[in-house]
C-alpha cells in the first residue's frame, strides 16, 4: 500500500487548519509596521484566555516550547539558587536539565512514568530544602500521556511564598487552565501543538510577581530577556528582535478559529477524542500508561508483550500514512503515543484506532479487527 494522503496524530507537530495556512502564505511584511503591530496585539490578547489569565502578561518567543522553559528558568532564577523540579518524563527531566546548564540547585521530586505527583511530595521536598525559590512541573508530561495536579501543587507554593512554573505545551488550549487561580508565575507553551501552527513560536505568561522578580534577577541573557520583549511587544507593540511574521499571522488566525468555536467547545471537543481513544485500546485488551490521570491531549497505549511498538509505529506511518509517536527511554518499543490536538474532530480518531488495529496485526499481535474502532463509535454516539 503506497499512502495517497497522510494523517497526523503526533503528539506534535499536530494538524494546522487550512484557514491557517491560507493566512500564513500572505506576502511577508515588515514586523515595524501598523499592520503586524495589530495582529501582535490582538494575538497576545486572545492567548489569555488560554492560559486563564486576566492579571498576566502573555509574551511571543521566536522558539520552540524548549525555548520558551529556557526563558522562563533564567528570567526568574539565577545562579547559586534551588529551586524543585518533578521528574515525571522526559521534559521534567528537560528542567532539571535546564536548571543545571544555568548553575541552578535543582532538587528532583521522581515520579514513577505514568503518574502524578502528590502534592505532599511537593510539600515535602520544600521541608527539605526550605531556600528553594520555585517548584517547575508539567501540567501535561508528553512523554508519558500523563497529567499532575496543578491546582494541588499552586496551593503548596502559595503557602509556602515560592514561585509555580509551569510547561503547558499539551495543556494550553486542549484542557481549562486556570492561571491566576492556580497561582502560577511562568506558564510556557509552544505553537505546534493544540495552538494548531507549525513549530516555531513560543510562549511565556507571567504573573506579576514573576515580571517583578526578572526585574532583580541577575542571569545573563540577551534574546530571551523577557522584560525587554515584554516592552517591546505591550509598549512598542512590536518585538525585540526580529519576528516570526507569518507564524504571529498564523497564531492570530488559530486563536480566532478557536475562540469561535468557543474554549468550552474546544475542551470537550479534546476530551471526547481522548476518552475515545483510550476506550479503544482497552477494548482491544491493551493497557495505558496513565490510568489514573490521563492527558486529554494525547493517549499512551502499552503494546502486548513480544510486540515491538516501533515496528507498529513505523508500519502505521510508511505503509499506512498515519502518523503516531513511540515511547521514549525505558519505554522505547513498548508505547505507542496517539495525539488528538488541534485540528482533528472526534470522526479523526476512527482512522488513527483502524490503522492501529491493522498495524498491531501486522506485528503479530493477536487482537479482534474492529473492536477499538467500535468503541470509538461507541463514545462518539454518546458525545451526539
Amino acid at each position: 500500500m503506497s499512502p495517497s494522503k497522510k494523517y497526523l496524530f503526533t503528539p506534535g507537530p499536530a494538524p494546522v487548519p487550512p484557514e491557517v495556512l491560507l493566512e500564513m502564505s500572505r506576502p511577508i511584511i515588515h514586523h515595524r509596521t501598523p499592520e503586524f503591530s495589530a495582529v501582535l496585539d490582538q494575538a497576545r490578547e486572545r492567548l489569555k484566555p488560554l492560559f486563564g489569565t486576566k492579571q498576566g502578561e502573555a509574551i511571543l518567543t521566536a522558539s520552540t516550547g524548549t525555548g520558551a522553559m529556557e526563558a522562563a528558568v533564567i528570567n526568574l532564577l539565577q545562579p547559586g539558587e534551588q529551586a524543585i523540579f518533578v521528574n515525571g518524563g522526559k521534559f521534567g527531566e528537560r528542567w532539571g536539565k535546564l536548571l543545571s546548564t544555568f548553575g541552578i540547585a535543582g532538587h528532583e521530586v521522581k515520579v514513577e512514568w505514568g503518574r502524578a505527583v502528590r502534592p505532599e511530595q511537593i510539600e515535602d521536598a520544600l521541608k527539605a530544602n526550605p531556600n528553594a525559590r520555585a517548584v517547575l512541573v508539567q501540567a501535561s508530561e508528553t512523554s508519558t500521556c500523563a497529567i499532575h495536579p496543578i491546582a494541588a501543587i499552586g496551593e503548596v507554593t502559595k503557602r509556602r511564598g515560592v514561585m509555580l512554573i509551569v510547561d503547558g505545551i499539551t495543556s494550553v488550549g486542549v484542557f481549562e487552565q486556570k492561571m491566576d487561580e492556580w497561582g502560577v508565575d511562568a506558564f510556557v507553551t509552544g505553537s505546534q501543538k493544540a495552538l494548531m501552527l507549525p513549530p516555531g513560536l513560543g510562549a511565556v505568561a507571567m504573573s506579576q510577581r514573576a515580571l517583578d522578580t526578572a526585574k532583580s534577577n541577575k542571569t545573563p541573557r540577551f534574546y530571551f530577556d523577557l522584560l525587554k520583549e515584554l516592552k517591546a511587544q505591550r509598549d512598542e507593540h512590536t518585538t525585540a528582535w526580529t519576528a516570526p511574521v507569518s507564524l504571529v499571522f498564523g497564531l492570530n488566525k488559530s486563536l480566532e478559529l478557536i475562540h469561535a468555536e468557543t474554549l468550552p467547545r474546544v475542551y470537550a471537543r479534546h476530551q471526547v477524542m481522548a476518552e475515545a481513544t483510550r476506550e479503544a485500546g482497552k477494548a482491544l485488551g491493551l493497557r495505558l500508561i496513565a490510568p489514573d490521570n490521563p492527558a486529554p491531549g494525547v493517549t499512551g497505549i502499552l503494546v502486548p508483550d513480544g510486540i515491538d511498538g516501533g515496528k507498529v509505529v513505523k508500519f502505521m506511518r510508511d505503509t499506512l500514512g498515519v502518523g503516531v509517536q513511540g515511547g521514549q527511554d525505558q519505554m522505547k518499543g513498548k508505547l505507542v503515543r496517539i495525539g488528538h490536538m488541534g485540528h482533528l474532530s472526534p470522526f479523526d480518531m476512527l482512522v488513527a484506532v483502524s490503522a492501529f488495529e491493522i498495524a498491531l496485526a501486522q506485528a503479530g499481535a493477536k487482537i479482534n479487527h474492529g473492536v477499538g474502532v467500535a468503541a470509538v463509535q461507541a463514545r462518539l454516539a454518546r458525545s451526539i
